[in-house]
């Protein structure tokens, strides 16, 4: 279940400690796992609790990627206080003005902010990645993808064909694993609400990165398919459509880069699927199946590509329409 919006009780001692005794905690937002944040207000001053509660969570990947991103020319919170035994961040506040938000009030500039996030991984994927985050690949990958058949397939009462489901998701992603793409780090969660439009600031550091906790070392399409096919809300595919294209003249990578970018797709919103049913059984946050609908509308268009055919082959054999979009209207 959600934990309920109320700061730990360590929390007072812990800003004390650090100049912020007499600031307001105020409730801010939770996210899919056991991590909370709120805002601490001071006066003119304000900066961001996270409630990182161990065992379940570890601030610790947080702090290292961070001040990784930093180090690239990228804008991720600054960690003003710690305390790593208690789960306790202080962390800068980007404000509240997200990309979510903003492209839901003007669609009108979503070409120019998909761009400016394009950039931004154009501009990660130049540098090496990061030392000592795992591996993300065609292990993992498969891992992942059976969240589909271990949850979404129960929950809906479907029987499937479980060993042809990973063999025709091996058959689709092994080539990706093969095609000799420089590995880049991925921030796995990238996507416009976890994007702040940071003020006094412009060009890629307009947009400061948050949940980046789990980044791992992998493919240079996994990001780029998580900000363009959104679980959350809809990119123009006409957009979509020119930041690939952007991407690929920028790195000079071509159709490998491209069949990548549809099978990574396919497999994250797979996956997805999987995951926010998950979220729901488990775990008690039935909200997540509102965007169960947009899940199937991206993923029926990702098995399109020439690259997904076995995956499209097997979805056709086994799940009817009745269990896709529509089970969820």
């Amino acid at each position: 279940m959600a934990a309920p919006m109320i700061p730990p009780a360590h929390a007072p001692a812990f800003l004390a400690a650090h100049g912020w005794g007499e600031a307001q905690i105020l409730p801010l937002a939770g996210d899919a796992s056991f991590r909370r944040y709120f805002r601490v207000v001071d006066g003119d001053r304000q900066a961001v609790l996270m409630d990182a509660p161990p065992p379940h969570e570890d601030p610790r990947p947080f702090i290292a990627v961070a001040e990784f991103l930093c180090g690239q020319g990228l804008t991720a919170p600054a960690i003003l206080a710690r305390d790593l035994e208690q789960g306790l961040l202080l962390i800068e506040d980007f404000g509240d003005v997200r990309l979510r938000e903003t492209m839901d009030q003007m669609p009108h500039a979503e070409a120019d902010h998909y761009a400016g996030v394009t950039d931004l991984l154009i501009h990660l994927h130049a540098r090496p990645a990061m030392d000592g985050l795992p591996v993300h690949g065609l292990k993992q990958w498969l891992s992942e993808v059976e969240l589909f058949t271990d949850w979404y397939c129960p929950a809906l009462e479907i029987e499937v064909d479980r060993d042809g489901f990973r063999a025709a998701w091996e058959a689709a992603l092994a080539p990706v694993e093969a095609d000799g793409l420089p590995r880049v780090t991925v921030l796995r969660d990238f996507h416009a609400e976890n994007i702040m439009l940071v003020q006094n600031k412009d060009g890629i550091a307009h947009y400061g990165l948050l949940d980046f906790q789990d980044a791992l070392v992998g493919h240079p399409g996994y990001d780029l398919a998580s900000v363009l096919e959104d679980a959350r809300r809809d990119v123009t595919p006409a957009v979509e459509a020119a930041m690939l294209d952007r991407y690929v003249a920028a790195t000079g990578q071509g159709d490998k880069f491209r069949d990548a970018y549809w099978a990574l797709a396919a497999q994250r919103n797979t996956r997805i699927l999987g995951v926010f049913v998950r979220l729901w059984k488990r775990d008690g946050k039935p909200g997540y199946r509102q965007f169960q609908p947009r899940m199937w509308g991206l993923l029926e268009r990702d098995l399109q590509h020439p690259a997904l055919v076995p995956v499209r082959r097997w979805f056709d054999a086994n799940i009817p329409a009745s269990r896709r979009a529509e089970a969820w209207r």
